[in-house]
């Protein structure tokens, strides 16, 4: 009868098999490290390819992009084969001879008749080079002081000692003031009455070598019967004329004078609304047929370089052609 395993058999037993499934687990783990180690412990990392270099014959340059150059008009052949114009400096065109009307008969012949021509001059009073290269022409002209200009006083005095006649240039308001300047003395027509006839008495006793008076601008100014009237009464009380340099048809200067009883007359021609000698001398020449037609003319004109040179070109010659040369105050009435 055969004998059934002792406890220390099936001990033994037991130890064994644990040993064999360690040694397998072992080998497993030793397998799977093994696999893992030359899977990912034994690569290197791959250094990037280097560029590939190009020979220099083989190397395609970059052109450089063309700036666009901006179109030139077309210039004829002709045009290249002259020389280019010259800017000569701006002068005033130069009249050497006045082109004057016919002169007329002899006075005192059947149909002839003296003709006087009375040139005024504005503005007077900033510059005494104006007043000694006016009065140097040698001819009767009435200056027109404006009071309170750089030199109005010395203008004032030279005009009297060389025998040239004053008169006062007042100003006053335009349609264009404010824009348009006015001198800070000017009259407005906003001012009161008491206002302006103290300006008015200042005015005179500035130029007490005024004979008479006429407006500078004014177009808005004169065209007011009770601002007029204001004015003309102060020149009144001194004795003074007003010639009336219409700077507006709707002006009321000359009939309020005569309403007054203040002796006056009127501008006829302005001579230099144009700064060249071509311009003045043709309205020059229109003073004088005025002044055939009609017997006298006052004619205005201002102290500009242009103006200046043209009067002292024309006005000596007139004596020739029948003109009689006269102060303003001679033909007011």
């Amino acid at each position: 009868m055969a004998q059934k395993p002792t406890n220390s058999f099936k001990r033994k037993n037991q130890g064994g098999s644990r040993y064999a499934a360690l040694a397998f687990v072992v080998l497993i783990l030793l397998a799977i490290g093994g696999y893992l180690l030359v899977r990912f412990g034994g690569q290197q990392p791959v250094a990037p390819a280097p560029p590939k270099t190009v020979p220099a014959e083989q190397q395609v340059k970059k052109r450089p992009q063309p700036v666009p150059v901006p179109v030139q008009p077309r210039i004829s052949s002709a045009a290249t084969s002259r020389p280019p114009p010259t800017v000569a400096p701006k002068k005033y065109p130069e009249v050497t001879a006045p082109q004057l009307p016919a002169p007329l008969a002899p006075l005192g012949t059947s149909g002839s008749k003296a003709a006087r021509l009375a040139i005024l001059i504005d503005d007077m009073g900033s510059s005494m080079t104006e007043a000694r290269s006016l009065a140097s022409i040698g001819v009767p002209l009435t200056f027109s002081i404006i009071p309170g200009l750089r030199s109005y006083h010395e203008v004032a005095a030279f005009a009297s000692n060389k025998g040239l006649e004053t008169m006062l240039h007042i100003p006053m308001q335009s349609k264009g003031w404010p824009e348009r300047r006015l001198e800070a003395n000017g009259l407005l027509v906003a001012m009161p009455e008491s206002e302006l006839q103290s300006r008015m008495e200042k005015f005179m006793a500035d130029i007490p070598t005024a004979v008479g008076a006429n407006n500078h601008m004014g177009s808005e100014f004169t065209e007011h019967d009770d601002k007029m009237r204001a004015v003309i009464t102060a020149l009144k009380g001194e004795g003074l004329f007003f010639v009336d340099s219409v700077t507006s048809p709707q002006t009321s200067g000359m009939r309020v004078a005569q309403q007054l009883g203040v002796k006056t007359a009127r501008r006829s021609v302005f001579l230099d609304n144009e700064q060249n000698e071509a311009y003045i001398t043709g309205q020059i020449n229109q003073a004088v047929r005025l002044a055939r037609k009609q017997g006298s003319v006052i004619a205005i004109c201002h102290p500009h370089p242009a103006t200046i040179a043209t009067l002292a070109k024309v006005l000596p010659a007139l004596k020739s052609q029948g003109i009689v040369l006269v102060s303003v105050s001679q033909l007011v009435h």
